[in-house]
């Protein structure tokens, strides 16, 4: 078949199946989970992937799906990614109302994109030259990272990503190319972005211990740690000067326990944190000037503090050839003044750690509104939001296999990774530790 028969008998499945794509988006939408806890949301894409025939295998790193189309072909194999999970927002109107889950990043929408592209792609896949992989993956958003924790301390998983798990696990072994879009709303109406890149970060949990007193009769007997956290948080600011513009630095905590009762002197106070920035290289040296302020909060007011680091994401690295590839694509759908080249993103995805060890992109689509994250955040338009996008996953993967797959093997081959597997996982142990401050005076 020639490229344009392909695209059309493609394109032709997912306009066919256009109801039954929108109806999946919505489903998931209303039934929001939290990060390895998915299963209603994999159950969904499981009974898809049956519908359309797709041979998968389950539970991947608790809730991962990961179908085929082309099963034991010769050639590249390009990987469409989706992710299953949720954000918390209980403000959020389609918010579960016991959890707080909610769809506010527009993971049901990527997991529409990823079957409405599965739709059309089975009826051509035996005319590529290659394998596609449709890999629905859990936990992108880093977040109850308790939970995580005790899921860690059981033996369920090593690290709380996701895709970080799913490589650990060899999942992505047999893959050359990543490919996952995300929803963006920044820019109004039919659009989509193409970023230089994005943050990564560590995770921190903290944990400042005081003493308890009665807060009105005897409050010189305690030690403040709600007052610690303040004093260091007021260190942190006094960083801010020393971050480089270039860096995209990034540090915003979160208190999950302030104390416990108002009239107790604080004394144990627990905070999240995220100490974001463009390389790995800045991460590290802002995160040391991070622990040396919480070090000074305890030390202030003569408390400990606990500091607990999880490596978090790495930076997205979007391949030159790809984003050439997937822009064209865009064009050709929604006009080449509507394909935005951006600054590098401040927030983070476990898509940057894919593409430091293959070839990869995380580009944006449009047609949604209000602030990712927030309760304002909506599609504003089906068509752009799941159909369109769908077919631009269709004409990428097209580009890539068709022929002999000359495109596909000419990414991978000029494709030098940032890190090998091996030591991928080397450095994510490395920004992992813990350590405890007492103050000795």
């Amino acid at each position: 078949m020639t490229k344009k028969a392909l695209v059309d008998t493609a394109f032709s499945e997912i306009d066919k199946h256009r109801d039954k794509i929108i109806d999946i988006a919505k489903s998931i939408l209303h039934e929001p989970e939290e990060g390895f806890k998915e299963y209603k949301t994999a159950r969904k894409v499981k009974k898809a992937f049956e519908d359309i025939g797709i041979k998968y295998r389950s539970d991947l790193a608790i809730t991962g799906i990961k179908g085929v189309l082309g099963e034991g072909k010769e050639g590249p194999v390009i990987a469409i990614i989706a992710e299953l999970d949720a954000i918390i927002n209980n403000d959020y109107p389609f918010a579960d109302t016991k959890t707080g889950a909610a769809h506010a990043c527009g993971h049901f929408a990527q997991i529409a994109q990823l079957i409405g592209a599965a739709i059309g792609l089975k009826k051509i896949a035996d005319n590529l030259s290659g394998q596609i992989v449709l890999f629905v993956v859990p936990a992108e958003e880093y977040i109850n990272l308790e939970f995580r924790e005790t899921l860690k301390k059981e033996g369920h998983i090593k690290y709380y990503g996701g895709k970080q798990e799913l490589i650990r696990l060899g999942e992505f072994d047999d893959i050359d190319i990543v490919i996952m879009q995300h929803a963006q709303s920044e820019y109004s109406g039919r659009k989509a972005l193409i970023a230089d890149g994005s943050n990564g970060f560590i995770g921190k949990n903290i944990r400042f211990i005081g003493k308890e007193a009665h807060a009105g009769d005897s409050p010189y007997n305690g030690i403040n740690a709600l007052n610690a956290f303040n004093i260091a948080l007021s260190a942190i600011h006094a960083q801010r000067e020393t971050f480089r513009d270039e860096d995209s630095v990034r540090v915003h905590p979160i208190i999950t326990k302030g104390g416990d009762g108002v009239n107790n002197v604080p004394s144990e106070v627990k905070v999240e944190l995220y100490v974001r920035a463009r390389t790995v290289k800045a991460i590290k040296a802002i995160n040391k000037k991070i622990d040396i302020a919480l070090m000074a909060g305890a030390m202030a007011v003569g408390a400990q503090v606990e500091i607990s680091n999880t490596p978090g994401y790495l930076p997205v690295e979007n391949n030159s050839q790809l984003k050439s590839i997937w822009a064209k694509n865009a064009a050709e759908l929604i006009g080449k003044e509507n394909v935005l080249y951006i600054r590098p993103r401040g927030g983070s995805t476990d898509m940057g750690d894919l593409t430091q060890i293959k070839p990869g992109i995380h580009p944006y689509v449009g047609s949604f509104s209000g602030e990712l994250h927030s309760r304002e955040f909506r599609v504003a338009e089906e068509e752009m939001a799941y159909i369109i996008s769908s077919k631009i996953y269709v004409l990428t993967v097209i580009d890539l296999l068709y022929g002999e797959a000359e495109t596909a093997k000419k990414i991978i081959r000029d494709f030098t990774p940032k890190l090998s597997k091996d030591k991928y996982l080397e450095l994510l142990d490395s920004l992992s530790y813990k350590k405890r401050w007492k103050y000795e005076g």
